[in-house]
């Protein structure tokens, strides 16, 4: 139940970012005469529901017995490590050349690293 429940959650929250995500660049390349403060909370609008999938995040990370809370902890440091040793790597090679990434690549490899980790976890548990 409190698994679905999560589901149920998280795919509102994805879908209410998808939502303000499609209306507020719709918005900003039909209106590029706006004002700057309204153009940047225009901008920034999507992360009202970013933070509720934060939340409901932790609240589901919260409702998870011990064992589940340390495969999470596992791959979740196997992420954070992870994507920290890749784009520090990547950073040294921007120095010699290579094309600057955008901050938008941080979180999928940081969830790929996470989903891997999770992948580990779950198996050195079984």
């Amino acid at each position: 139940m409190k698994h679905t429940q999560y589901l149920k959650e998280l795919g509102m929250a994805l879908l209410a970012y998808a939502g303000i995500l499609i209306g507020s660049i719709s918005w900003l390349n039909s209106h590029s005469e706006m004002a700057s403060p309204g153009r940047d909370l225009l901008a920034l609008s999507p992360m009202l529901p970013a933070g509720l999938m934060v939340w409901v995040m932790l609240r589901q990370l919260r409702r998870m017995d011990e064992l589940q809370r340390r495969v999470q902890l596992e791959a979740l440091a196997m992420a954070f490590a992870g994507t920290a040793f890749i784009s520090l790597s990547y950073g040294f090679l921007e120095g010699l050349g290579y094309p600057r990434l955008s901050m938008f690549v941080v979180w999928p490899l940081m969830a790929a690293l996470w989903m891997l980790g999770l992948l580990l976890a779950s198996k050195r548990y079984k």
